[in-house]
């Protein structure tokens, strides 16, 4: 794939992840008090993960670590066209993430594990921490 299609097909899927996020933060418009309700507001209801593909490594006031296997879109498009995963997720998933989690609780910083991520990897890790 050349690099001009490569750039298309990664902004174009960061455009359709940011038309997500802003429909559910426009519906929804909650916030995030504890770990426990980024857990449930940020992984299950806006990224849609079922709790069987979603593995809680470590729950705390402060941190959240944890490891998905579920059906990703963007990882089966970055497979389908030949596309690292690793730079599509730092192009199209981190950005809509760290947005989404900025509107749940501007406290939250967000992190991904590009050392833990598929298909390099049986799941993807991501690190959620609560900064004040």
């Amino acid at each position: 794939m050349s690099v001009l299609k490569e750039k298309t097909v990664i902004l174009l899927a960061k455009i359709v992840f940011y038309v997500d996020a802003f429909l559910w933060i426009f519906t929804k418009r909650r916030k995030a008090k504890t770990m426990r309700d980024v857990l449930e507001l940020f992984y299950y209801d806006f990224l849609r993960i079922d709790k069987k593909d979603l593995e809680v490594v470590r729950l705390t006031d402060n941190l959240l670590i944890t490891r998905a296997r579920n059906p990703c879109p963007i990882l089966k498009t970055a497979m389908r066209l030949g596309i690292d995963t690793r730079v599509m997720c730092r192009e199209v998933s981190e950005p809509v993430c760290k947005f989404v989690l900025l509107r749940l609780n501007p406290a939250l910083v967000f992190y991904r594990n590009y050392s833990h991520i598929r298909p390099y990897t049986d799941s993807c890790e991501e690190i959620i921490i609560k900064a004040y």
